[in-house]
């Protein structure tokens, strides 16, 4: 190959600026939902209905509804519905925040150092699977806000529309990523395995309407596997920052010694 060939086919690649603090914020931020089984385990702990809550039995959104009571035939009682549902909100902020400024070109590179973007045209790249993925995670961190702000018992069908957007958009994205990532790190395929497991329960739980013997796993299973999933994300974008500042750093310092 010629050196104005070479030359041409450098100018072809792009790398975003990985170390970026924007990335680096980003990636915390997807971190920022494992919160939310701390903040389930208190909301469970101060359960008050007749009988203990159970995650085998007990749906996620009772622990967030407002008023004691009988709720579509289940006793429900959850003094600290308050922190549930700002814990929803706050997982949802957390992704939305992390998909806005995690770009898709840093997704598309993240998973593996050194590695590049092509260039179509002298345009920037991103990659089209890592865009998507963005979108989705936007729309799924925008249906735990609605939970959180509309409980179950409010009397709105916003409550169920922001809960199907979380588990069927947030399953998606995971399983995008992942798919992005299979053979660049051990955790694509975790992540994939992630997405996949939330949309194979969402699945199960509409043709059976959630009619099974322990529904509150089953919906753990949608909802469980985003939120770590997510965080799986996060980490791999946080470990990239991270490499790469530790590598400008040591060239720095090679420079100027």
């Amino acid at each position: 190959m010629t050196a104005p060939a070479r030359a041409a086919n450098r100018e072809l690649l792009y790398l975003p600026d990985v170390a970026s603090t924007r990335f680096y914020a980003g990636a915390l931020a997807k971190l920022s939902v494992l919160q939310y089984f701390v903040a389930e385990t208190a909301v469970i702990g101060a359960w008050a209905g007749r009988e203990a809550y159970s995650r085998r039995t007990g749906y996620i959104s009772d622990l967030g509804a407002l008023h004691c009571g009988t709720y579509s035939g289940r006793d429900v009682c959850s003094p600290a519905h308050l922190l549930m549902n700002a814990s929803f909100i706050v997982q949802g902020i957390g992704m939305m925040v992390g998909a806005m400024l995690l770009t898709s070109a840093v997704i598309g590179v993240a998973a593996r150092a050194g590695e590049r973007l092509p260039r179509t045209r002298g345009r920037r790249p991103a990659s089209v699977p890592a865009f998507i993925a963005r979108a989705l995670t936007t729309i799924a961190g925008a249906g735990t806000v609605v939970v959180g702000l509309v409980p179950e018992d409010a009397g709105s069908p916003w409550h169920y529309i922001g809960a199907v957007a979380y588990f069927s958009a947030g399953g998606l994205a995971l399983g995008l990523i992942g798919w992005l990532w299979r053979r660049r790190t051990p955790l694509g395929w975790f992540i994939l395995a992630c997405g996949a497991m939330g949309i194979a329960a969402l699945i199960t739980g509409g043709i059976t309407g959630m009619a099974v013997p322990e529904p509150g796993t089953l919906e753990r299973l949608m909802g469980y596997p985003i939120t770590i999933g997510t965080a799986a994300v996060g980490l791999v974008v946080a470990q990239r920052v991270r490499k790469e500042r530790t590598t400008r750093k040591a060239q720095t310092l090679r420079s100027r010694g």
